[in-house]
């Protein structure tokens, strides 16, 4: 059991920032809606309120006697969202309103020290203590776990074969949006780890189901169901599967559900199972940011290249493809993404980026090639830089590079004679496009 400390989220745009702040230094925290606080107080050092003054005040006493449950005696701390000096001086022992500057992180520091908290939590620690939780909560029952080749699901598969090894089949789908050759490619990556993997070519269920669809919600909800349906059918040749493993991480969560009920777009591996399954849902990784996660997995020892893999988005392709999904849309979009992805390798800019891939717009344009006229479909590349995907800046790549791979594109990828270089950053964008 871990000391930790509790931040409870009052709606602010930082709070997400405070929780890594305070892993930085070494302990454990959750973060928890001010309106859901957890019944579970057990080695809970400290309170954190995160929010402003004008969200903080108003709520307090909604759920005054709920956090004296925590116990009286605990130190909070009031880290305010705001340029205003904040009023919460009963509630907090003192105020911050950021915890980027040294300043900042030092007063966390010290407010941690007050806490009395041991701050012992590091990457092997994590390992040691979730690989014991799983063996005990798992016993002897088999999971499957949802693979998608990525560095989330990578690091839940070796967590999980850690703990219940042969009891452990991963099973990699198929759904025709992966990037061109990622399905043998992904399958030939993981002999190494000893895994148990089962491959599912599932495209053309996907396709039918996604025929004419371009509202971006929907996409999402018909490839969620899409995977619920292939897995449920899956986890009835495996007698005795009891649990399904999924990499959900804890961006995913937040941009799921939020305190204010405004969701910025739902995940496809986020929320309850359908009780046909009658399979429960293990996610190691549910409360770890994407930079942790890379930290565990070089401490398991994993391969460079697949901790290194930049983030891919559950629905694959289907949220770079806007409009229409089929078969020949998406044909082209691997096609142009793979020149995009294999240029930044060329050019040693792979590593140095967070994030990137190609956006196969809805839109034509007119062009010309061979003397003739064309109108054919217009890409887009977007390239970021992020630590954990809360905030992202655009990726300055250089000119040169940028030339050369709209014009490799346009010339061998038929059907695109436009491509155009996405300079948004998160917020007010999101990294995908849908």
């Amino acid at each position: 059991m871990y000391d930790k400390i509790i931040i409870i989220d009052f709606g602010a745009n930082s709070t997400q920032l405070v929780g890594r702040r305070v892993r930085e230094l070494n302990t454990y925290c959750e973060i928890v809606p001010f309106n859901k606080l957890p019944s579970d107080t057990k080695g809970v050092k400290g309170i954190i309120l995160s929010g402003n003054p004008a969200s903080i005040v108003p709520n307090v006493a909604a759920f005054k006697e709920e956090l004296a449950a925590f116990g009286g005696e605990l130190p909070k701390l009031c880290i305010c969202d705001a340029s205003e000096n904040c009023s919460c001086s009963d509630w907090g022992k003192s105020c911050t309103s950021d915890v980027l500057t040294p300043e900042g992180l030092s007063g966390l520091d010290d407010f941690l020290t007050e806490c009395g908290v041991a701050k012992n939590w590091t990457p092997a620690s994590f390992i040691e203590q979730t690989v014991k939780e799983l063996k005990e909560s798992l016993g002897n029952d088999k999971v499957i776990l949802a693979l998608s080749g990525g560095v989330d699901s990578s690091v839940t598969a070796v967590l999980l074969n850690k703990a219940i090894g042969k009891n452990l089949t991963c099973i990699f789908v198929n759904h025709g949006l992966l990037r061109k050759n990622e399905f043998e490619n992904v399958l030939r990556d993981y002999e190494h780890l000893g895994l148990n993997v089962i491959g599912i070519d599932a495209r053309e269920k996907f396709y039918s189901a996604l025929a004419g669809v371009t509202d971006p919600e929907q996409k999402r909800k018909i490839i969620g169901k899409g995977f619920i349906d292939v897995f449920d059918e899956e986890a009835k040749k495996i007698e005795g599967a009891k649990w399904l493993g999924q990499g959900t991480i804890y961006p995913d969560i937040i941009e799921s559900i939020s305190v204010t009920g405004k969701v910025i777009k739902s995940h496809h591996n986020v929320g309850g199972l359908p009780e046909k399954m009658n399979l429960k849902l293990v996610e190691p990784l549910r409360l770890l940011f994407k930079d942790e996660v890379r930290r565990i997995g070089r401490e398991l020892g994993m391969m460079p290249h697949l901790i290194n893999r930049h983030p891919f988005p559950g629905p694959g392709l289907g949220v770079r493809l806007l409009g229409a999904i089929t078969p020949e849309r998406v044909h082209i979009l691997q096609d142009a993404d793979d020149v995009f992805i294999s240029a930044l390798r060329e050019w040693g800019l792979y590593d140095k980026v967070w994030q990137a891939g190609a956006i196969l717009l809805p839109v034509q344009s007119v062009g010309v090639s061979n003397d003739a006229r064309t109108y054919e479909n217009a890409v887009a590349l977007r390239a970021v830089h992020s630590v954990d995907a809360i905030t992202a800046d655009w990726a300055q790549l250089p000119y040169d590079f940028l030339a050369q791979v709209s014009n490799d594109i346009i010339n061998k990828v038929q059907g695109v004679n436009r491509v155009v270089y996405d300079i948004s950053s998160k917020p007010p964008a999101t990294i995908e496009w849908e």
